[in-house]
Order: structure tokens, then C-alpha cells, then sequence
């Protein structure tokens, strides 16, 4: 029989209480009685309206399912179809177009363009390794896949410097055509070297050349005269070239380039879900104490290679010197979101009045907890520099169910607050946590038909839900909602 702390109607498993109060509270300003009595709180009055909203699925794929059964095969009439869907609440009637911005949002999700990784975030060393994802190697990368082509002459274990040449080849290739020359060809680099005017390149032909680009030249690391590292920058991402004429590489090239490093991975998906089991009060422990550690900085992973044993944690900040001889720092890891399971989950963890409450709420008030350590914390492996949290919000099944996260979210503060706290939809200020305003930015996962299909309406501020004005931070005075994990600034429901 396993321990459990009742609090009002709930009954909550001791190892999950306390992990709460001794691991992940401390350090956030949150108290034990005000966390608990307000998640109780929490629980007793939405629990029902989730319950509704699985009800309302049912109900929809059921009305869905009677009428291909009633009309099938070559029956089938797409404008009739449509109208049924209309009639039953699966489409809603389009409005008018409207636009909506993000406001606190890091560029990593508003302005970047780039690769996210999705991890289970309850195997510290996999979450480890996507964490620090954001830089690798495209030596590497080339060298150990077959986007080069193996020809069979390579020896396991050992390095096959033929295969070797055609890696160096590539990457200069990748060199021209991302940061090509004013003149001539980075297969033709002697040297790289800081000059008054920026980046030279030094060429077989006698001619020092410039980039074509000159501001993709953004920095650099070690002497001006003979620099380590060089900082190139193409739609915002960054590549590193590490000159090293002692390296086994780097001695064989004409240049001294011993790698070229990427900047790969920007965001990284914590996965609580899909790629998860992690249902019972242990397993859930787990997954938050490595949330934990990637939002305190802490979390090791211990790797035994042969007689070798490695540690690994995250990847410290990258700095550099701008050629204005400026300090410049990038991230050394990808910025972290949290994906939490989805309405339809239940647990037994936490029970009330005898029953399993739905997953997702443990989840939206543990994640959203532990990340306060992120925004409060010393900041030497910050995860957000723009003071947010992301919460990626699964499985959303039309707009009521978006509206409803919403509101579970606006719960978490205002049933902690001593008095009724109207606060914007989307927008979660918990001020009674510490958290400064606008700080935790949900993003709604649309894999559902049903989502995608009524985008506008989950997102249009005039949405409403039982008589209730939700959406309300798609307004230019208070532009705060995430549209998407990747979005550019302002966006139109038209796009």
C-alpha cells in the first residue's frame, strides 16, 4: 500500500508531494499550503469541464462515424459532408481575418528558422544530448552518414583520411555557397585572419579576398592575429570554423581548419508525452526531477565507455569578440520547451474524491513550478533570456479545448491568489509565484483534423466559451499569445 497525503479531496502520493515540496519548491517563493489548497481548488472546478470535452469528441466522431456508414463509398458528396460537419460543430463558419503578435518571445521560436528536436525528457542523458544539440559538427556530421557516399575503403575505428578530403571538400563547398568570397573560392584559403576592414582570406593566388557579405562575419575567439575560432552568421544561425594547425585535421589543410561547427538544434521539445510512459507517481517523479535539473543547470549524466566513465551536462554559453571588439555571447544550448500530456490522460498519482484527475494538470502545475528556477536562478545556464516559459500543449481537439488550456493555465494563479485575479487569457502573470508578467507562452500542438481545420477560430480574440471572452491577448495593446512554435512576429489568420 503506497503512502499517501490527503489535502481536501485529494489524495496525493507521498513520493510525488514530496518531491514537490522539498525538490522542486524551494528556490521559487512558492509555499506548500497555498500550492496544494490552490491545486485542489484547481481540480474541483475544472475537472468536470474537462471530462465534458472528452465527451464532446466522442460525441462528434460518433456523429462522424453514423454518417459515412449512412452515406459510403461512391455515396459520398463533399459539399453535403461539409455541411454536416458545419451542422454538427466539427467547422466552424469563417470570419473576417484579424492579426494577432508575440511579445517576450525568444528569437529562437519568433525570428530563427531552424531544426527542433523532440526528447524523452525522463532519460537524462538523451535529454542531455538534445539540450546540447544546438552546436555540432559537420565534420562529423559528414563523415560518420552516408551523405557522402561510403565506397567501402574505410577501416572501422580508424580515420580514413580519403574520406577525410571529401569531408573537408564538402564543407568548403558549404563555405561558397553560404559565405562565398568578394573573389575566389574557400578551397583555395591559406589562411583566415582579421583585418582592418574584417575577415581576409588569404588565397593560393597571392590575393587576400573579403566575404562577399561582410557583416556575416559577426566574431571570433583567441589572438586577432591568430584566432581559434571565427563567427559566421546565414539567416541567423551561426558556424563556427576552428583553425588548429596542431590537429590531426587541421595540420593537413592548407588553411589549418580542423572542423566547422554548426549551430543545429535551436529548440529542443522536453517531451512528458508521446515519447514517455510515465503515468504512476515514481515515473512522474522522474520526468520532473530531470525537468528540474536542465531548469536549474544541474542535471548530469554519467556514460561508462569502456574503462572511460564521462559525465555530461549542459553546454556552457558561447562568447566571443566582435571585430568591434565587443564581448558577444550565443547560446550554448537549444531553448527548452515542455510538451505536457494532453487533456485525455489520466493518472492515479493524485486522486480526488477517489478518482484519477486528468494528467494534464499535473503536469501544467509541476512544469510551469520547476521553471520558475529558470527565470529566478543565478542564470549561468539560462534557458530563456526573454523570461518565458514554454509549455507545448498536445492533442488539442478544436477550439473549446484551446480555450479551456487557456483557462487551466489562468487557474494555476488566480486560485493561488488571496483574491480573485482577472487576468488575460494565454497570458499567465503568476505574480503570486514570482513569475514577471507574460512570462509562460503555451503553444497548441494541431496534429487533430479538428484543430487544424479550425485554426482562425482557436486563436481569434473574440472566441468565446460558456459567455466567456477567451483569446484575449490577440490584441496589439496586449500581444502576448505564441501562435505557433516557430512563428515570425506578427501573423494573420489568413496565412
Amino acid at each position: 500500500m503506497r503512502a499517501i497525503v490527503q489535502v481536501d479531496h485529494l489524495a496525493i502520493d507521498k513520493v510525488l508531494y514530496d518531491f514537490v515540496n522539498h525538490d522542486a519548491m524551494p528556490g521559487t517563493g512558492q509555499q506548500e499550503q497555498r500550492f496544494w489548497s490552490g491545486f485542489a481548488a484547481l481540480v474541483e472546478s475544472m475537472e468536470p469541464r474537462n471530462t465534458a470535452l472528452l465527451r464532446r469528441r466522442d460525441q462528434l466522431q460518433e456523429q462522424i462515424d453514423a454518417w459515412h456508414r449512412r452515406y459510403p463509398g461512391a455515396a459520398f458528396d463533399h459539399a453535403q459532408y461539409k455541411a454536416h460537419l458545419l451542422d454538427i460543430g466539427y467547422l466552424v463558419p469563417e470570419k473576417e481575418a484579424f492579426t494577432v503578435d508575440t511579445a517576450n518571445v525568444d528569437p529562437e521560436i519568433a525570428r530563427i528558422a531552424g531544426p527542433q528536436l523532440v526528447v524523452p525528457v525522463n532519460n537524462a542523458r538523451y535529454a542531455l544530448n538534445a539540450a546540447n544539440a544546438r552546436w555540432g559538427s559537420l565534420y562529423d556530421a559528414l563523415y560518420g552518414t552516408d551523405v557522402i557516399p561510403q565506397d567501402g575503403s574505410t577501416v572501422a575505428g580508424k580515420y580514413d583520411p580519403q574520406r577525410g578530403a571529401k569531408v573537408i571538400a564538402f564543407a568548403r563547398d558549404f563555405l561558397d555557397r553560404h559565405f562565398s568570397l568578394a573573389e575566389g573560392s574557400h578551397r583555395d584559403a591559406l589562411a583566415y585572419r582579421l583585418t582592418a576592414r574584417g575577415l581576409g582570406i588569404q588565397l593560393k593566388n597571392g590575393t587576400v579576398a573579403g566575404l562577399a557579405e561582410p557583416a556575416a562575419f559577426r566574431g571570433f575567439q583567441g589572438d586577432p592575429n591568430s584566432p581559434k575560432v571565427l563567427l559566421l552568421v546565414h539567416h541567423g544561425l551561426h558556424v563556427e570554423l576552428h583553425i588548429d594547425r596542431e590537429h590531426f585535421i587541421g595540420r593537413g589543410d592548407a588553411a589549418g581548419l580542423s572542423d566547422v561547427l554548426l549551430e543545429s538544434a535551436i529548440t529542443t521539445i522536453q517531451d512528458c508525452e508521446d515519447s514517455v510512459a510515465a503515468v504512476y507517481a515514481d515515473e512522474k517523479v522522474q520526468v520532473y526531477r530531470n525537468w528540474l535539473g536542465l531548469m536549474n543547470g544541474t542535471l548530469e549524466a554519467r556514460i561508462d565507455k569502456g574503462a572511460k566513465a564521462l559525465v555530461r551536462r549542459l553546454s556552457p554559453d558561447r562568447r566571443y569578440r566582435t571585430p568591434a571588439g565587443e564581448d558577444l555571447v550565443l547560446p550554448g544550448r537549444s531553448l527548452m520547451l515542455v510538451r505536457n500530456v494532453g487533456h485525455h490522460m489520466l493518472t492515479d498519482a493524485i486522486t480526488s474524491h477517489g478518482n484519477a484527475i486528468p494528467e494534464t494538470f499535473i503536469d501544467a502545475a509541476v512544469t510551469a513550478l520547476i521553471a520558475l528556477h529558470d527565470l529566478r536562478g543565478p542564470g549561468a545556464r539560462r534557458n530563456s533570456r526573454s523570461g518565458s516559459i514554454y509549455i507545448v500543449k498536445p492533442k488539442m481537439h478544436g477550439a473549446d479545448e484551446v480555450a479551456f488550456a487557456g483557462e487551466l493555465f489562468d487557474a494555476e494563479v488566480a486560485l493561488r491568489a488571496p483574491q480573485k485575479v482577472r487576468l488575460p487569457h494565454f497570458d499567465v502573470v503568476i505574480s503570486k509565484w514570482g513569475m514577471p508578467p507574460r512570462c509562460l507562452v503555451p503553444g497548441w500542438s494541431f496534429k487533430q483534423h479538428l484543430a487544424s481545420v479550425s485554426w482562425a477560430k482557436m486563436i481569434r480574440p473574440d472566441h468565446s466559451t460558456n459567455g466567456q471572452l477567451v483569446g484575449q491577448t490577440a490584441r496589439r495593446d496586449n500581444p502576448v499569445l505564441s501562435l505557433s512554435m516557430h512563428n515570425r512576429g506578427t501573423r494573420s489568420s489568413a496565412d
